[in-house]
Parts: structure tokens; C-alpha cells; sequence
């Protein structure tokens, strides 16, 4: 009798793998969530079905993911690494973390949204909105422990400007009107701190959500204007830190002067970013850009103590 008491004891206490839930508030259904993405975390090995090429590939978990920052270089970043034979790059943001309608499809549809990779290569996905999403470092940390992050990162002032102009393009492609930049960045006769552009611009605040998590040597950061000038050695750095081989050469990079950025060249194929990268930003007040510069100068200040790095921005 006691046997049987205690086999259903054991049963009802018994943790069950089910599909991930957006977050609550609720500090108990946080937690309750956490733990069941710990749970699928530990037994995804039995628990994920893969799907196998019959090549000998298969789709499986990101062992890197480019987490940001919009606006601040990703795509090039990504397109540049996908020239090293070892890297299998997911095409589209796959927006898994940060978009509640995919979280709860759990982690079995995170895996159908990769590229089929050899077991030799890392997968990449990249999504620069997981930087400055709140929720995101947690969700990641559940699911591996032992992730490499890359971050990219450009001049916090050039960064505001160049989210502007990918909202007002994209307005403009559908023949809708948009404010001018000032009207964003002026609120009663002073700087609109409350711009949304400008709080994705405040490196420190989001990387300690993510330093609560990850280590920083999990954390290589890119510097994202030196990547457009001078590509080649960040993209040296990125290997180093992603532990591969070095098969990215100097060679593969090409300055076009009538797009004004580099381009790429691989196995005598070139190809540039799409013409939506590298559009000139609207022309701003000097005294305007003076006002942004001033308001970063002690974000930017804590930021590189907190990496204990400097940055040529102003």
C-alpha cells in the first residue's frame, strides 16, 4: 500500500515537457515558465524530432545568434561570416525570442526555422531586435547556457539616424507620410528622450540585462563603423571568438564606388548588400546633433566600463 501511494505520489509530482507560454507578470507563472524551459532544455535530445537531409544535414538549435543592434550593421555582419564554409546562416530574422506568437510555438519550430547545417558547422540566426528586448536574455540563457553571442554595435547618435531613415523609406515606399526627424527628436523646445530610437541607442541599459546572464567573454562585440571602413579585421575577430578556422581572407572584400561600402566576392561570385543599406540620412541641425551627442556622452561613458572597452564615438 505504501508502494502504491508513493508511485502515485511520484506521478502527480512528475514535471512534464509542454509547449512554451508567453510570459506572465506573475512572478509563480514566470517561474513556472522558466522551468519548463529548463526542462525542455535537458531533454531536447530525446524530445526534438530532427529533420535529416538525405545529404547527411539536418536542422538543429543555433550554436551563435547575432542579437543586435538594429541599425547597426547585423546584415552585413551576417553575410560577411556566411562566406566561412563552417557557418550555416538562417536567411530571414527569425524573431523567435522576442515575438510571443512564436515563443509559444516552442522550441521544436525555432529548430524548422534554421538551415540544414553538417555537424561540423555552426548555425547562425539574427535578430538585432533581441538586444534591446527585456524578456530575451533569459529566454536565450534556458535554452543554451553556453551560447556566443555577437553584438554589433555603431556611433549611438549615427544609430538613431539610420532607424529614422529605415522608418521613413519604408513609409515612403508605401506612399505614406512621416514626420521629419526633428519633430522625433524636439519635444517642448528640448531633446525627446522618450524617442524610441534613442533608447535602442543606450547600450549600457541593455547590456547589463544581458551581462546578468552571459558572461562577457560569451559576448563579442563588433565594432560596426569600423566593419564598414575596414571589414577584413573585424571579420579576423569573429573568427577567433567563434573558434573557426581562418578562411575569411582579405580577398573577399571589395570597396564599390558607386554603392560607397564594401561588397563581397566568393569563388568568383560578387555580391553587394541590398540597395536598402547605406542610404543617406536626412540632413539634421548642427546644433540638433550636438544635443544627441551630449545626451550619450555618459551612456557611452558606462558602457565602455562596463565592457572595458572605448569606441571611437563622439
Amino acid at each position: 500500500m505504501a508502494a502504491f501511494l508513493l508511485g502515485a505520489v511520484f506521478l502527480i509530482v512528475q514535471p512534464q515537457i509542454v509547449p512554451s507560454r508567453a510570459a506572465i507578470n506573475s512572478n509563480a507563472e514566470t517561474s513556472q515558465s522558466v522551468q519548463t524551459e529548463l526542462l525542455k532544455k535537458t531533454s531536447q535530445k530525446n524530445y526534438f524530432k530532427e529533420n535529416i537531409h538525405s545529404n547527411g544535414s539536418c536542422q538543429q538549435l543555433p550554436q551563435t545568434i547575432i542579437i543586435g543592434v538594429r541599425k547597426g550593421g547585423t546584415r552585413a555582419l551576417l553575410e560577411m561570416l556566411s562566406l566561412h564554409p563552417d557557418i550555416a546562416a538562417a536567411e530571414s530574422e527569425v524573431h523567435f525570442f522576442d515575438w510571443e506568437d512564436h515563443y509559444r510555438n516552442g522550441l521544436q519550430w525555432y529548430i524548422n526555422q534554421m538551415p540544414f547545417s553538417y555537424s561540423h558547422q555552426i548555425t547562425v540566426e539574427k535578430t538585432p531586435a533581441y538586444f534591446t528586448s527585456p524578456k530575451v536574455p533569459e529566454r536565450v540563457y534556458n535554452m543554451n547556457q553556453s551560447m556566443r553571442l555577437l553584438l554589433i554595435l555603431r556611433d549611438p547618435s549615427e544609430r538613431v539616424l539610420s532607424d529614422y531613415t529605415q522608418v521613413f523609406y519604408n513609409h515612403m515606399q508605401k506612399h505614406k507620410p512621416y514626420p521629419s526627424i526633428e519633430q522625433f527628436l524636439i519635444k517642448d523646445g528640448e531633446l525627446n528622450v522618450d524617442y524610441k530610437a534613442i533608447n535602442r541607442s543606450l547600450y549600457y541599459i541593455h547590456m547589463q540585462n544581458w551581462l546578468k546572464y552571459f558572461p562577457l567573454d560569451h559576448i563579442h562585440i563588433v565594432d560596426g563603423d569600423k566593419l564598414i571602413k575596414d571589414p577584413f579585421p573585424e571579420i579576423e575577430k569573429v573568427e577567433r571568438f567563434l573558434k573557426l578556422s581562418p578562411q575569411i581572407n582579405a580577398s573577399n572584400f571589395y570597396f564599390n564606388k558607386t554603392k560607397g561600402f564594401y561588397c563581397l566576392r566568393d569563388s568568383g561570385r560578387e555580391r553587394c548588400l541590398h540597395e536598402s543599406k547605406g542610404r543617406a540620412h536626412p540632413q539634421v541641425d548642427t546644433r540638433l546633433l550636438e544635443k544627441l551627442h551630449e545626451y550619450f556622452h555618459e551612456p557611452n561613458k558606462k558602457f565602455f566600463e562596463l565592457v572595458g572597452r572605448t569606441f571611437d564615438w563622439h
